[in-house]
């Protein structure tokens, strides 16, 4: 088995390798691509280390990666992470709190990035038609939305945010996850468990009554009680800057700065050490995660301090979701992931084509949405406005016209006007 990474100097790829060689998957090969060589080869290098026996080859072009490839993983940043750090200071600016997949930050970053993911797909399409294509690349929903629309590729969208929360809940009601089904549904970083099943038993109704509980779910400070009781469903914690728009802007604003400005830093940092023969990379690498990860949601969030990661959360993050996933088609597993795929009128709501986030049941054919119904009238109007957004945005990454573009993001619900909107397109219009 072959396996291609398009943006292969990205951070999170020797985690990836990791997990893929110390699979059962028969891997022969992981060919990484990415436009930036020089991280390309500080990344593969670091990779390597990870993969044992499997080789790790460093692809000129992309179509060398794509040649006899059964899955590409995709993950680019079109600017670096430093066009994020720029849309989050220009979203803030506006008054809107900062962030990469959410408002106008996300906006930025799916506009970019459109046309600059299409000719990927439509070469895998092309060369490798029987590959899926895993994309991690944000914001995923409406990424994946684009390619497949666009190029009828076999494209996944893969995202941990909801795996992370399955985890949290299970942990707080004491029931294994592995015997639990989590009636999840929603948009990728717009989602929202309505009940969780125990061996068939409902669970939630043991959290509604009990305030303590309910704030154990979340890592940081992120939802009023009184609001989730009220609710009686768990949102997944992007649907914070949804909820407590106003909360979120202060605490980035109070901080001095985003988590893309953080992150640029730690990264500037990382690839420094790299380059330094002096230092073990492996442990460089893996300080690197613990700090990056200790700081998630910690800014946003108002929390006074780098909050603890879980020790369930091991089970979570992108490359345990690409593996379930490629390990789900490749022995038609039938295992169930939370996934962004076709609708397939799975959310009567929405469009059939229209890319959503819900459970799929993953097998030799791909990832089949599990029937999900209706959505609850307390957060229906959410799901239908941000998905409007969605659609006019894909639209704006496929024409690249400036009204498309101020039409999709003033149907954004974090941007207030038409106005509000045509200003944050030209301020966000590439330096």
């Amino acid at each position: 088995m072959k396996i291609a990474v398009i943006g292969g100097g990205g951070v999170r790829v020797p985690l990836l390798v990791n997990g893929l060689v110390q699979s059962d998957l028969p891997i022969d090969e992981i060919a990484l691509f990415d436009v930036d060589r020089e991280r390309l080869n500080l990344i593969a290098g670091l990779a390597s280390r990870f993969a044992g026996q499997t080789r790790v080859t460093i692809a000129s072009e992309a179509g060398e990666a794509i040649d006899g490839t059964d899955y590409v993983f995709i993950s680019i940043r079109v600017g670096g992470i430093r066009a994020r750090a720029r849309d989050e200071a220009i979203a803030l600016d506006h008054g809107i709190a900062g962030q990469e997949t959410v408002g106008p930050g996300g906006f930025a970053m799916a506009r970019r990035t459109i046309p600059a993911i299409l000719p990927y797909a439509s070469e895998i399409a092309k060369r490798a038609p029987h590959a899926w294509i895993i994309n991690f690349t944000n914001p995923v929903g409406i990424v994946t939305q684009a390619m497949r629309q666009a190029t009828g590729a076999r494209v996944i969208g893969i995202c941990d945010t909801p795996t992370e929360l399955f985890e949290e809940v299970a942990h707080v009601l004491e029931v294994p996850s592995g015997e639990c089904y989590f009636d999840y549904f929603g948009l990728n970083h717009l989602g929202w468990i309505r009940e969780v099943y125990h061996r068939g038993t409902p669970q939630l109704s043991r959290l509604w009554d009990r305030a303590d509980l309910l704030q154990k779910v979340y890592r940081a400070p992120l939802f009023e009680v009184e609001r989730l009781q009220a609710l009686r469903l768990l949102p997944t914690e992007y649907v914070y800057y949804y909820y407590r728009a106003e909360q979120a802007f202060r605490n980035i604003t109070r901080a001095g700065e985003s988590r893309g400005m953080v992150i640029e830093r730690l990264n500037t940092q990382l690839f420094e050490d790299l380059r330094n023969p002096a230092r073990d990379p492996v442990v460089t690498y893996e300080r690197y995660l613990a700090t990056r990860d200790a700081g998630y949601m910690q800014i946003e969030s108002g929390a006074p301090a780098p909050l603890a990661r879980s020790p369930w959360a091991e089970l979570t993050g992108y490359d345990k979701i690409a593996l379930q996933t490629v390990r789900g088609i490749h022995f038609n597993l039938g295992t169930i992931v939370p996934l962004n795929v076709e609708n397939r009128g799975n959310l009567p709501e929405l469009a059939p084509d229209d890319v959503i986030e819900v459970p799929c049941v993953v097998n030799a054919n791909g990832a089949l949405a599990l029937h999900t119904g209706p959505m609850p009238e307390a957060v229906r109007d959410l799901v239908l406005r941000v998905k409007d957004y969605e659609r006019r945005t894909v639209k704006a990454g496929l024409t690249q016209a400036r009204a498309d573009a101020v039409d999709a993001l003033a149907a954004n619900p974090l941007v207030e006007s038409h106005r509000q909107a045509s200003e944050l397109v030209s301020a966000l219009e590439p330096a």
